[in-house]
């Protein structure tokens, strides 16, 4: 049985032009949520198609992001093909795109007409930079981004700034769509009207700087790249164990400090000793602090470590690699069906009702173009003979 909550955006249609990998985000949280979710590709389909073959010959953000869609394949250079878009969204409640900027309005479906020509619809473009600014008009990859709202500078090492691991500047403005839609749809239901909604890269992750940022501006404090260790907390890191193992822990509190320095470092009197007295005594000192704490990790192993830590009351963990997590007891996975065969994904990470998620497949390219055709003509057949 499944979940009325899981599947409460059943009866919604979203048509999406969309591509990559902020767009498809969003759409495919709906798409989850039991939306129909229409996805527009170009004849030779979304490029995120060909990011790699290597999930039984497909990509992996493709398989991972258009999970439960319809791919109905457009040429909108086409006034014909034009026409089965404007009908779709015609009877749609969302719409969605992520087209390099100004491309949607040259062909006609710009959110500021089509809210007018619509005025239920809930129309989300995501975009780079925003509708305004001297950087509007420019493409916007997710590393260009990283880099633009300072998030490769307090990334990485004292060697040098670094990538975040994910397209995060992506994800986080898929995220943001995606909670926008559904409070549109809730505003929609109480007004019934519908809403235009934009959304940046760079604004999803500059909201994610707001730390560094009110530090800087407010007090010069300048935020380090520090690896593996909290820019902001000390101690906060990861520590090389006696086997070989790395071990992260955490420090947030006073009360932590001296169970730590108790119970662990068994040197009570470092608590209130000049330079360790505070979170920020601490973050001035913290070569000479790592000097004493990677003396007392290398006495012990990985998983004595550990059990020290716990029993100090401190938060622990493994320094983990992607195959680790692979097999991480706390990964949930979840079959997906795919054009080649089933493929076991990560599980979304809500969970409804304690009820284990159903994801529909994903789609071939075009594996819905014909029956989208037929059903568009069906309706515009209709709406001539009532006329």
């Amino acid at each position: 049985m499944k979940s009325t909550v899981s599947y409460a955006l059943e009866g919604i249609t979203v048509v999406a032009v969309e591509q990559a990998v902020a767009a498809p985000y969003a759409s495919s949280r709906l798409a989850d949520a039991g939306a129909r979710v229409i996805k527009i590709e170009r004849p030779e389909g979304d490029f995120a198609r060909n990011y790699d073959k290597l999930v039984q010959g497909q990509s992996a953000y493709f398989v991972w992001l258009n999970r439960g869609k319809e791919s109905v394949c457009l040429d909108l250079r086409l006034e014909s093909d034009r026409s089965v878009l404007d009908a779709l969204i015609a009877s749609a409640d969302v719409f969605i795109q992520n087209l390099k900027p100004g491309s949607i309005e040259k062909l006609g479906f710009g959110s500021a007409d089509l809210r007018r020509r619509f005025p239920r619809l809930i129309t989300c473009d995501i975009s780079g930079f925003g509708d305004t600014g001297p950087y509007s008009h420019l493409k916007a990859y997710d590393l260009i981004v990283q880099a633009e709202t300072g998030l490769c500078a307090i990334t990485g090492n004292q060697q040098g700034p670094a990538r975040v691991g994910v397209s995060v500047c992506d994800i986080s403005a898929g995220m943001t769509a995606h909670s926008a839609i559904l409070l549109a749809l809730y505003h929609r239901e109480i007004t019934g009207e519908g809403t235009s909604i934009q959304v940046s890269l760079f604004d999803s992750v500059a909201d994610w700087m707001n730390v560094p940022v009110l530090q800087n501006d407010y007090s010069g404090y300048h935020t380090t790249r520090a690896g593996v260790k909290h820019p902001s907390l000390a101690p906060y890191g990861a520590y090389r164990c006696a086997d070989g193992k790395e071990v992260i822990f955490s420090v947030q509190n006073d009360r932590e400090w001296v169970n730590f320095c108790d119970k662990f470092l068994k040197q009570p009197r470092l608590t209130r000793a000049p330079g360790f007295a505070d979170n920020m005594e601490r973050l001035g000192h913290r070569a000479q602090l790592d000097e004493i704490i990677e003396g007392r990790f290398s006495e012990l192993s990985c998983h004595e470590a550990m059990k020290e830590l716990e029993a100090a009351g401190l938060a622990y963990g493994r320094l983990n690699e992607v195959a680790d997590i692979s097999k991480h007891p706390h990964v949930r996975r979840v079959g997906v069906g795919t054009p080649e065969g089933t493929v076991e994904t990560i599980a979304p990470a809500a969970i409804f009702n304690s009820q284990h998620p159903s994801l529909r497949p994903v789609p071939a390219l075009g594996a819905h173009t014909e029956s989208v055709r037929k059903e568009v003509s069906a309706r515009l057949h209709q709406r001539a003979v009532s006329a």
